[in-house]
This record gives structure tokens, sequence and C-alpha cells, in this order.
């Protein structure tokens, strides 16, 4: 069972777990709606110090399900943003600090939005490490915080296990991240599309990582990743390709998997099916043409790829993307 807590305190931005919460409660609907009894089960909790009801920033009161002494190991913790001034808030309780180091040291992934950042990086955890914070708090984080390398230019950071967000809007497109770990990109398809009106940029295109997820050692398999980019629009067999890098089928397929997580197939559907959606959204070719451009002559093939990834057809994507680049107004 996958455990989620999402920590309240007082001066709380309600949205900045409400919205997460809700996001992930969606994403389950979906999943169990898809895959029914084989969905893995997530325990979704909140907590504070000590139970009672939270004051949030407008005043409005949240119940905590539990107090923190009583949360046992967390896969992902959200820490909320604060309202006005975080260091009051945060000076005052060095028990949630004690408590995300311990988190931390299991192996929790802790996700902090906005001023909620200060919560690790008082506890130490972002030393010498990246992050953001709300632009307001730029110049005092930086500041109270020396040690900890501010990316003022980025809306998400990684460092390991360490998320920071921006704003709430960044919180939202990293929990469409978790989504897409928890469930698969198809069901985070469908929460991204349900949770906003646009199509977001991907959070692997707009985010700052402690080393590229994209990195590995395999030099002949990073020029075979470059191959297949280059050469999409081709007829291409997985065989061919091991034989141009003087590798037998089992073998490139093996080093392959182990260098990107990924089969060489699956690779070159996830590349060709990017091209496609920036085809949908900024060429007038239709469907089948767009199928034509990336590679695949059966249109039939190509659509049920793209619903098969995106849990939506190519016609609704572009319906939604170009509601949001195109008016009559």
């Amino acid at each position: 069972m996958h455990k989620i807590t999402f920590l309240l305190c007082d001066n709380m931005l309600a949205t900045s777990a409400t919205l997460p919460f809700e996001m992930l409660r969606a994403a389950e609907s979906a999943a169990r709606a898809k895959e029914g009894s084989q969905v893995e089960p997530v325990l979704i909790q909140t907590t504070s110090i000590d139970k009672l009801p939270i004051k949030t920033s407008i005043g409005f009161s949240l119940l905590p399900d539990t107090e923190l002494t009583d949360v046992d190991d967390s896969d992902i913790i959200y820490l909320p943003a604060l309202w006005r001034n975080p260091r009051p808030i945060v000076k005052k309780h060095p028990e949630i600090l004690a408590w995300l180091r311990k988190a931390y040291e299991n192996g929790a992934m802790l996700s902090a939005v906005g001023t909620g950042c200060c919560f690790l990086a008082e506890a130490g955890l972002l030393n010498d490490k990246p992050a953001t914070t709300h632009w307001h708090y730029f110049d005092q984080f930086q500041r109270d915080y020396p040690r900890v390398k501010l990316k003022r230019q980025y809306f998400i950071t990684q460092a390991s296990n360490l998320y920071c967000s921006a704003s709430v809007n960044a919180m939202a497109d990293l929990t469409v991240h978790f989504v897409k770990r928890l469930y698969g990109e198809a069901i985070a398809s469908v929460v991204e599309r349900n949770f906003s009106h646009e199509i977001r940029r991907p959070y692997e295109k707009t985010s700052y990582f402690e080393g590229s997820t994209k990195q590995h050692p395999d030099e002949e398999i990073v020029q075979a990743q470059i191959w297949l980019q280059d050469n999409y629009n081709r007829q291409i067999n997985v065989s061919e390709v091991a034989g141009r890098f003087e590798m037998s089928v089992r073998n490139f397929n093996r080093r392959f998997k182990n260098a990107t997580g990924q089969t060489p197939l699956q690779y070159l559907q996830k590349v060709r099916i990017e091209i496609a959606k920036d085809l949908l959204q900024t060429s007038n070719l239709n469907v089948s043409e767009v199928a034509d451009k990336i590679g695949y002559q059966d249109v039939g093939y190509f659509t049920s790829l793209f619903v098969k990834l995106l849990a939506t057809s190519p016609r609704e994507y572009r319906a939604t993307v170009r509601a949001k680049l195109f008016t009559a107004d």
C-alpha cells in the first residue's frame, strides 16, 4: 500500500493541500475505473502536531486525521505553503523538522510548495542542494539559508527525494508527475485534463534536477537514442538498430532497458507521440497525415497507441490544446 501524508499547520494556504489531495483522489478513482481491484491501494491522510483543527490563512478550518507521532512511514509527504512570513511557524515547531529528517532517512519523497520549502531548508535537508520557493521570498530565503542553491529561474526543483515547487500551479504539475509514477501516464493524462484547462508543459522540461534523470553511463545506448530521435519518421526494426550498433537483439534490449528504464520500442513510441502532440497543436495536418509524418502508416494503430499513452484520442487532444491557443475573441 502506498501512503501519502499531508502536513497541516496554522496559517497555511488551504489550496496547497486540498488541490493535490483532490488530484490524487481523482487519479485513484480513474485507475479503479480502468483496472478495478488490480489497483494497488493508496492511503491518503492528513496530520498535524496535535490533531486539533487547523486554521488556514483565510480562516477555513481543517481537521487532521492523525497527529504527527502516529504517522507511520510515508511514501510521499506534502508540506503546505504558509501565508506571509513563514519564519514564525517554521521556528515554532522543531518537532516537525525532526519528523521530516526521519522521514527522509526512511526514503520518503518530500514535496514542499512556496514558503513551505522553508521547512526543508530549516531542517537542513536542502544544504548544498538545489531548491526554489515563492518569488516574493527569494531574497529572504537566500539570506536565511545561504547553503541552499536557490534556483530562481525554475518553478520546480528536485534533489534526490526532495521536491520544491514555487507555486500552487507548479505543485499541480508535480502532482501529475507523482500520479504518473503511481498509476502510469494514461491516468496522469486524465487527471491533467480534468484539473487544467490547457495541456501543461511536461514536468521533465520545466524542472531543475540535481543530475539529469536522462543521463546514464552507456555511451552506445546514448548514440542509439540519438539515432532513434533523428530517424523516428522511418520504418524502424529493432533488430536493424541493434545490428547498426553491433549488438544482438537480446543484448541491445537488455542494455537499453538497463540504461533508460524503457525498451527501445517504448522509447521510440514516446519520441513519436511527443512529435505527434506538437504537430496536433501547431499544424493543420489531419490525424492520418500526422501518423504518417511520425512513421505510422496505420492510422488506427497510431490512434490506439495515442489513447493508450495519453488516455485521449488525437482529435480530442487537438481540441483541448487549440481551445487554449485559438479563440474568436
